[in-house]
């Protein structure tokens, strides 16, 4: 199995820098496992297609807004990450990861495992510290992941 772990956001925009923060934990914790790829993806381009495309299994880390509160971790998996992604509730994006998923399903080449685990931001502006509660949700996000890719293992 290929398995892309893919973090995006603004490393700039404090708690818009959850999805970096949770993969790079991710690869310092689990990233020699098996056929393990981390990414940093930053703000997202199209050059994300080919290692999504690549990939059996997908966890995408990401601030989502889920209006449960800041920090509050929560997991999409399949046609329901599929829907929240294309409903617009990610973060803004210089590509967004629709676009990226709408090019690998016309390719035929979409993960069928895919999750997305979201982290509830408190705020988007300018810094490079993320804020207490979103800090302590990285831990917890990272789990919910491995937790993920351990079941499909199952």
């Amino acid at each position: 199995m290929r398995i892309l772990i893919l973090g995006i956001g603004n490393s700039i925009m404090s708690d818009e820098a959850a999805g970096i923060r949770a993969v790079e934990l991710f690869e310092e914790l689990h990233g020699s496992d098996g056929d393990v790829t981390c990414i940093d993806g930053g703000t997202l381009s199209f050059t994300l297609s080919e290692p999504i495309g690549a990939s059996d299994q997908l966890v995408v880390f990401d601030a989502a807004q889920f209006h449960s509160g800041a920090g509050t971790v929560r997991r999409l998996e399949g046609e329901e990450m599929d829907a929240f992604v294309r409903s617009g509730k990610l973060s803004v994006h210089e590509v967004g990861l629709a676009d990226l998923f709408d090019m690998s399903r016309l390719s035929g080449d979409l993960p069928e495992r895919r999750v997305l685990v979201g982290i509830e931001p408190e705020t988007l502006g300018w810094g490079l510290e993320l804020s207490p509660k979103v800090a302590a949700a990285i831990p917890k996000a990272v789990a919910l992941a491995k937790e993920t890719l351990d079941g499909w293992k199952a």
